[in-house]
């Protein structure tokens, strides 16, 4: 299967109507290994922003780490060298594509934590149309071992929705998540039937492109032996303003950046601009 490195005009009408597109074989095979292989590294030594809810443990551990573009040569790489940049950008509709955070997600076999039905933007001290998410698969992944869902047109309803604490439990490394505001996520599990809920069985390699304002979820790894294993980047565009707030993600704040609220995102140093690079 070839690389999808450009999006047809059907795959950027689907992303705008839906919030979500499949990307099947997103990148090139090597960027699975390198991804992968920063993944393992990562699992053994944790930055300050990991969240590792039964640290070394095989089974029912539910590890993610962020922000290590800075840090780690081959992410770097992959943010400025695979080519999502411009996928990000071409579902957008925009012009350009900088780059936010990288964030990798691990479910090992047996993990009974479910990822809550959420809404990215609310936790982002970012705001505007044009935020997405690139989720690389870096395992093969099924929708029952907890692949991700979404609400399909949930990114149009209007709403902003009250942040979700993933992974509840006592001293919370992203507490900060309490101080949001916003709608309350509908109990969507309990009332499937009344969404167009939508998910995939994913290579790896294969990615989901999707909307900061989608409602997604991913469910347990109830697999006995099959790690899931993403690694997502989050993208923004043209429209895209800098939006401190109470219960945004403390890791970029005022006084990192020389843009004030309400200004775009031009800080290259924070947010890089990748595409058009």
């Amino acid at each position: 299967m070839p690389v999808t490195n450009r999006l047809s005009e059907e795959q950027i009408k689907t992303y705008q109507q839906d919030g979500v597109i499949l990307l099947p074989q997103a990148v090139e095979p090597e960027w699975v290994r390198r991804m992968t292989a920063y993944a393992e590294h990562q699992m053994d030594h944790p930055s300050q922003w990991a969240n590792d809810a039964n640290p070394g443990a095989a089974t029912n551990r539910l590890f993610t780490d962020r922000y290590q573009w800075r840090e780690n040569e081959n992410v770097r790489a992959y943010i400025h060298e695979s080519g999502v940049a411009r996928l990000a950008a071409e579902a957008m509709g925009s012009s350009t594509a900088r780059f936010y955070f990288d964030h990798l997600l691990v479910k090992e076999p047996q993990t009974t934590t479910e990822t809550p039905w959420h809404q990215d933007v609310p936790y982002w001290p970012v705001k505007g149309k044009q935020i997405c998410s690139i989720w690389l698969a870096l395992t093969d992944v099924s929708v029952e071992q907890s692949g991700m869902e979404f609400a399909r047109g949930s990114h149009a309803d209007g709403n902003y929705y009250l942040p979700e604490v993933f992974g509840e439990r006592d001293n919370h490394p992203s507490d900060w998540i309490r101080d949001g505001v916003g709608v309350p996520v509908p109990d969507i599990q309990s009332d499937r039937s009344s969404y167009d809920i939508m998910g995939w069985d994913m290579k790896a390699g294969d990615a989901v492109l999707f909307s900061a304002w989608i409602l997604h979820w991913a469910p347990g790894n109830g697999s006995s032996d099959h790690r899931r294993a993403a690694l997502s980047t989050r993208w923004l565009g043209d429209d895209v303003v800098w939006h401190p707030h109470p219960g945004a993600d403390p890791t970029v704040t005022q006084e990192h950046v020389s843009v004030q609220p309400g200004d775009p995102v031009h800080d290259d140093r924070v947010f890089p601009l990748v595409w058009p690079n």
